[in-house]
């Protein structure tokens, strides 16, 4: 299941690339810039947000095997 950061990332993401088509199509190249970095930005935060989710399910599995050997 995503969390939070892939969610949010993916959102900064969309929102960004479509400040960026907009700055293109209107010749605001400010607009475009900003939108090329939160594009990234948000690029990042969902990277972010899949490395601790896949993290997180890699403890889980240790623990689980752990808990097996105890058994």
């Amino acid at each position: 299941m995503r969390n939070k950061d892939e969610i949010k990332g993916k959102g900064k993401r969309i929102k960004g690339r479509i400040k960026e088509k907009v700055g293109e199509v209107i010749g605001d190249r400010k607009l475009e810039a900003q939108g090329e970095v939160e594009r990234i930005e948000g690029a990042a935060q969902e990277s972010l947000g899949r490395a601790r989710r896949k993290a997180h399910e890699i403890l889980e599995r240790v623990e689980d095997e752990e808990k097996r050997k105890q058994a």
